[in-house]
C-alpha cells in the first residue's frame, strides 16, 4: 500500500491531465490507507470531482457528502454535492447545498447565479407537480361520473394513458390514489373504462421496477389474471401488455438508477413466481376465454426461454415443465366437437405447440430432455382407453399437437408400438369425430419416409373410402389432405412419385375447388392450402396453381384472415411454387459413380428448371404475393415463427430488377425490414438480400419511408461479413451506395454501424465488380470528414489505392476512384500534397485521365489537377505547369463549346485561369 499523501498528490496530476480514470485509482488506493480524517475528507472530494466529470452523479453526492460529515463549511464538497444532486433531479436537496455555499461566500456569483436558476427551477416544478395533481383528480372525476358526457369521458381517459407514459406524470397519478381510483374503473365492468385503466396501469409499471412491484400488491396477480380471462380480445391484449411491462421492470429491462433507494426495492424473484404460476394455471382453466388462453401461451412463450441462449440458467423453463406441461398438453389436446372442452380460438392450439418447442429447445441435457419425454408419455398412457372413446381421440389429438411442436418427442411416440395401428383403426370408427382426429394425426405422423409407407401399405385404401363415402365435407378434406401428404413423400426428386401419373394433379384440383369456395367456413379451406402445400412438390402441380388466379387470390386472402395457423402452410406452398428452398448441387461424377453403384439419383422434373421458375414468379407478383406477405409479416410472434420467416419468399420475388418497383408499391420494402432484424441467421440473411436488391435501384424514401430507412442499413452492413457469399457482398455494396449518396445522415449511420472497414477491404478485392462497387461506395462516403481523415492521416496506404484505381483500364472503376479524389483534395488541402508522396506515378496517371475520351473521367481529373494548383503548394502546382500538363489543359481549354463534354472545357479553363493567377504562365496574347 502506498503513501495516502503521495498517491492523493499523483491522483491531482492525473486529473489535471484529463487521466480521470488514473486519478480515481490513485484516490481509491488512498482512500484504503489513510487514517487521517481531514485528508480523507480532501480525498474523497477530490474523487467527487472527478464523478462529476466521469458523470457518475450517485457516486459524486456519495464522496461529497463523506467530506462534509468531516467538515461540514467545506465550500468545495458542498458545491460538488450541489452539482451532482442537481443531475439527480433532487433540486430541493442542491438549493441547500448551494445556498449554505453563499451563506459562507455571499459574494461568489457562481453561487448567487445557480441559486437564482435552482430556485426557479424548483418554483416551475412545484407549479408543474400541483397542476398535474389537480390535472389528475379532474380526470378521474370525469372518468367515475356516469352522467358526463362520452367525449369528455373518452378525452379524459387518452390524457391519462399519456400522462401515465411519462415517469413524472406515473409517479403523480400513483402518489394521488391512482391505483385504487384505477381499480373502481375496471369494476365497472364497462369495455372502454377497464381499457382505459388496464393502459394507463402499463404505462405505470413501465420501467419502473418499484412501482410494478407496488402494483402488483395492490392490484393482485389473480386479478389481472381476471380481467385477462374475458372473452373479449382487446381487454386480454391490453392486460397481456400490461402482464409484459411487469415482467420487463421485474427482470431488469427497467434501467432506472435508484442511488440510496436501491435498498428500498424488494427482491423481485417471488412476484415473477407468482405471475408464471398464474399464467400456467389460467392455461388449463375452464374459466379463462380462449383470448386469454392465447395470451397466456405468448406470455409464456416470450418470457419462459432464456433471453441469452450462452445463459446456463434454464430454471423458468423446468419450472413450467414440472407446473404446467401437462395443462399445455390438455390443451394440443382438445377436440372441439366433443362437449365439454375448454374455450379456444382457431390460434390456440398452434400457439400450444410453439411453446412446447420452445420449452424442449429450452432443455440443455438429455435427463432433462428424457423428463420431459416421460411426462408427455404418462400423460398419453393415462388418456388412452379402449372403453372411452373420447378419451383415446383426446390422446391422438396430444400427438398431433407434439408433431407439430417438438417433432422428435412426437415422432418417438408415434413410433411406440400400437399407437399408428390405433391412428388406422380409428379411421375406420363409425364416429366423425374419431375419423377427423385421425386423419389430423395421420397427415402430421406422416413426415417420415419410413412412416409414409407405412399408412400407404396400411392406411391409403381407408382414406380413399372415407374420401368417397363420408358426407362430412371436414373429413372429406382432411382425407384428400392425408392423401396428398404421401403423394408427395418423395419430395421434388420426379422419379419417387407414390402414386399413378397424373393422381396428384386431380388432387390438386380438388383441393383449389375447396379452396375458392366461401361457402366452406375457413378452418376447412385451411386444409386445402395444407393440400397444396404437400402437392405442389410437383412442379406440374405448381405450374397449374400458377396459371389459376382465382385460387391464388383465394389463398392470399385466407392468408389475411383472423386464422393465422394458415401462414405456415402458406408458406410452404410458395417456397415450392418459387423453388426458393435451399438445395446442393449434385456433383456431375457423384450422379456417375451413384448410377455405377446401382444408387437412386434424385430426377429434376423438366419443369423446374429456371424459365419455368420466373413465370411463376411473375404469375404470383400479378395476383397480389406482395400484400399478402405484407400482411403475414404483421403476425404475432406465436404464430408467425422463426422458420416460417425464414420460409417467407421476397429473395425469389426481387430477382428480376423490373419487379422491385411493383413489390415496393405494394409495401414490400417495409415488410421486409422486421424479417431482416429478427428470425434464424438464414431466414435474416435472406430478407436482407432482399432488400439490399431494392434499396440499391430505389429511391430510399419511398421504399422505406419515415424513419424505416435508417433500419435497413444494419442488416446490408450484416452482408458485407466475409462468411457472406460474393452476390450478397456486391448488392450490400450498391445498396449501400445508392444510401449514402441520398443524405448526410444516411452516410453518419453507416459510419455508426462500423461499415467502412468492410468497405475497404472490397476494394482490395480481385473481383472486377465487387471492386467496382466498393470504390463508388467509398466515392459516396468521402464527403464525410470522418472518412477523410482516414484517407489524409499516416500510416496507411489507402489514399496509395485510390490513385493506383485510377489507373485500372475499368471506366466505371476509374470515374468511382478519381471522384473520391476530387471530392477529397476539394476537403483536404493536405491530401493534394499526399498524393504525390503515395507513388511515384502519380503525375503518369492524372496525365492519362486528364486525356479519357469518357468525359466524366476527364471532368473528375481536371478538378484533382486545379485542386492541386489552389492547394498553396507552390513547388507542387510549378511542377504540374512544367510538364505535358499545360499542353494537356491549353488543348482542353481551347477547344469548342460541346455540351457533351462542356464540364471538363470548364475545368480546363479555370485550371488556366488559376495558373495564371499564380503567375506560372502569362495570359494568352491578343492581336493587336
Amino acid at each position: 500500500m502506498g503513501d495516502p499523501i503521495q498517491l492523493k498528490d499523483e491522483g491531482n496530476k492525473h486529473f489535471q491531465a484529463g487521466e480521470i480514470e488514473n486519478a480515481i485509482e490513485c484516490y481509491t488506493k488512498a482512500i484504503k490507507g489513510c487514517k487521517d480524517k481531514k485528508v480523507l475528507a480532501v480525498i474523497y472530494r477530490n474523487r467527487s470531482a472527478c464523478y462529476l466529470k466521469k458523470e457518475n452523479y450517485a457516486n459524486a453526492a456519495s464522496d461529497a457528502s463523506k467530506a462534509i460529515d468531516v467538515d461540514a463549511a467545506d465550500i468545495k464538497a458542498l458545491f460538488r454535492r450541489c452539482q451532482a444532486l442537481e443531475k439527480l433531479g433532487k433540486l430541493d436537496m442542491a438549493f441547500k447545498d448551494v445556498q449554505r455555499c453563499a451563506t459562507i461566500e455571499p459574494k461568489n456569483q457562481t453561487f448567487l447565479e445557480t441559486l437564482r436558476r435552482l430556485g426557479a427551477e424548483i418554483q416551475a416544478k412545484l407549479k408543474t407537480t400541483f397542476s398535474t395533481d389537480s390535472r389528475v383528480q379532474n380526470m378521474f372525476d370525469i372518468l367515475l361520473d356516469e352522467e358526463m358526457e362520452k367525449d369528455k369521458r373518452e378525452k379524459a381517459a387518452n390524457n391519462l394513458i399519456v400522462l401515465s407514459r411519462e415517469d413524472a406524470g406515473a409517479e403523480r397519478i400513483f402518489q394521488n390514489n391512482g391505483v385504487p381510483l384505477l381499480l373502481t374503473m375496471i369494476e365497472t365492468g364497462k369495455q372502454e373504462m377497464v381499457l382505459a385503466a388496464v393502459r394507463t396501469l402499463s404505462g405505470m409499471c413501465t420501467g419502473h421496477k418499484a412501482r410494478a412491484m407496488a402494483i402488483i400488491q395492490m392490484v393482485g396477480v389473480d386479478k389481472m389474471c381476471s380481467i385477462m380471462a374475458v372473452d373479449n380480445e382487446e381487454i386480454v391484449l391490453a392486460t397481456c401488455n400490461l402482464f409484459q411491462c411487469i415482467n420487463d421492470s421485474l427482470t431488469g429491462e427497467d434501467k432506472k438508477d435508484y442511488g440510496k433507494e436501491e435498498a428500498l426495492v424488494l427482491d423481485a424473484s417471488k412476484d415473477l413466481k407468482t405471475i408464471l404460476l398464474a399464467l400456467v394455471e389460467m392455461v388449463g382453466s375452464k374459466k379463462v376465454s380462449g383470448h386469454g388462453r392465447d395470451q397466456a401461451l405468448n406470455l409464456l412463450s416470450k418470457n419462459v426461454p432464456r433471453i441469452v441462449k450462452k445463459s446456463k440458467d434454464n430454471s423458468k423453463a423446468l419450472f413450467t415443465i414440472d407446473h404446467g406441461l401437462k395443462k399445455i398438453l390438455k390443451v394440443c389436446g382438445q377436440v372441439s366437437e366433443l362437449p365439454d372442452q375448454l374455450p379456444m380460438t382457431e390460434n390456440t392450439q398452434l400457439i400450444a405447440s410453439v411453446l412446447l418447442t420452445r420449452l424442449y429447445d429450452e432443455l440443455s441435457c438429455d435427463p432433462e430432455r428424457d423428463n420431459f419425454r416421460e411426462i408427455c408419455n404418462e400423460y398419453i398412457n393415462s388418456k388412452i382407453d379402449p372403453n372411452d372413446m373420447d378419451r383415446t381421440i383426446h390422446a391422438i389429438n396430444v400427438i398431433s399437437g407434439l408433431l407439430q411442436g417438438p417433432f422428435d418427442v412426437g415422432n418417438a411416440l408415434v413410433g411406440r408400438q400400437g399407437i399408428m395401428e390405433m391412428m388406422v383403426a380409428l379411421c375406420a370408427s363409425e364416429r366423425e369425430v374419431d375419423q377427423m382426429v385421425a386423419v389430423e394425426a395421420l397427415i402430421h405422423s406422416a413426415s417420415k419416409m419410413s412412416r409414409a409407407s407405412f399408412i400407404i401399405t396400411n392406411g391409403v385404401s381407408l382414406l380413399k373410402d372415407l374420401y368417397k363415402k363420408t358426407k362430412n365435407e371436414k373429413i372429406k378434406i382432411r382425407s384428400l389432405v392425408g392423401l396428398c401428404k404421401l403423394g408427395s413423400a418423395g419430395g421434388d426428386d420426379y422419379s419417387l412419385r407414390q402414386f399413378a401419373e397424373g393422381s396428384t394433379e386431380k388432387l390438386a384440383k380438388q383441393c383449389r375447388k375447396w379452396l375458392c369456395n366461401p361457402k366452406i367456413d375457413t378452418k376447412t379451406r385451411k386444409w386445402a392450402i395444407e393440400g397444396l402445400a404437400y402437392l405442389t412438390n410437383d412442379a406440374d402441380v405448381k405450374d397449374d396453381f400458377v396459371e389459376d388466379e382465382i385460387a391464388l387470390k383465394a389463398m392470399f386472402d385466407l392468408s389475411k384472415s383472423t386464422d393465422k395457423t394458415i401462414i405456415y402452410s402458406v408458406a410452404c406452398t410458395l417456397v415450392n411454387c418459387t423453388n426458393c428452398y435451399d438445395k446442393k448441387d449434385i456433383l456431375p461424377e457423384l450422379v456417375q459413380l451413384a448410377k455405377f453403384s446401382k444408387q437412386h439419383v434424385p430426377e429434376q422434373h423438366p419443369k423446374d428448371k429456371k424459365d419455368f421458375i420466373d413465370q411463376r414468379v411473375k404469375r404470383l407478383l400479378k395476383a397480389g404475393i406482395t400484400s399478402a406477405l405484407a400482411v403475414m409479416v404483421k403476425a404475432d410472434n406465436s404464430i408467425l415463427t422463426d422458420q416460417t420467416k425464414e420460409m417467407l419468399v421476397f429473395l425469389a420475388l426481387t430477382d428480376d430488377p423490373k419487379d422491385r418497383g411493383a413489390i415496393v408499391a405494394q409495401g414490400g420494402g417495409k415488410a421486409l425490414i422486421p424479417l431482416a432484424l429478427e428470425g434464424t441467421e438464414a431466414g435474416k440473411t435472406k430478407a436482407s438480400h432482399a432488400i439490399a436488391r431494392i434499396a440499391a435501384i430505389s429511391n430510399p424514401e419511398i421504399a422505406f419511408p419515415g424513419e424505416r430507412v435508417y433500419e435497413v442499413v444494419r442488416p446490408l452492413v450484416g452482408l458485407l461479413h466475409t462468411d457472406k457469399d460474393g452476390m450478397q457482398n456486391y448488392e450490400a455494396l450498391r445498396s449501400l451506395t445508392n444510401l449514402a449518396g441520398f443524405s448526410e445522415k444516411l452516410r453518419v449511420k453507416i459510419l455508426k454501424e462500423k461499415a467502412i472497414s468492410d468497405i475497404e477491404n472490397y476494394m482490395f478485392e480481385d473481383h472486377d465488380q465487387i471492386r467496382q462497387a466498393a470504390t463508388e461506395c467509398m466515392c459516396n462516403l468521402i464527403s464525410c470528414k470522418e472518412v477523410q481523415e482516414r484517407f489524409v492521416s499516416d500510416g496507411n496506404d489507402r489514399l496509395k489505392l485510390l490513385v493506383l484505381l485510377c489507373g485500372e483500364e475499368d471506366e466505371n472503376l476509374q470515374i468511382a476512384a478519381a471522384g473520391a479524389l476530387a471530392m477529397l483534395t476539394t476537403a483536404q488541402k493536405k491530401a493534394c500534397n499526399k498524393i504525390t508522396l503515395v507513388t511515384t506515378q502519380w503525375l503518369e496517371i492524372l496525365q492519362r485521365l486528364c486525356i479519357h475520351t469518357n468525359p466524366n473521367v476527364q471532368h473528375r481529373a481536371l478538378v484533382i489537377v486545379y485542386n492541386m494548383l489552389d492547394s498553396d503548394n507552390s513547388e507542387l502546382a510549378k511542377k504540374l505547369i512544367e510538364c505535358e500538363l499545360l499542353e494537356i489543359l491549353s488543348v482542353i481549354g481551347k477547344a469548342e463549346n460541346n455540351p457533351k463534354r462542356q464540364q471538363a472545357i470548364d475545368a480546363a479553363r479555370t485550371c488556366l485561369v488559376k495558373a495564371m493567377d499564380l503567375g506560372l504562365i502569362k495570359p494568352f496574347a491578343t492581336p493587336s
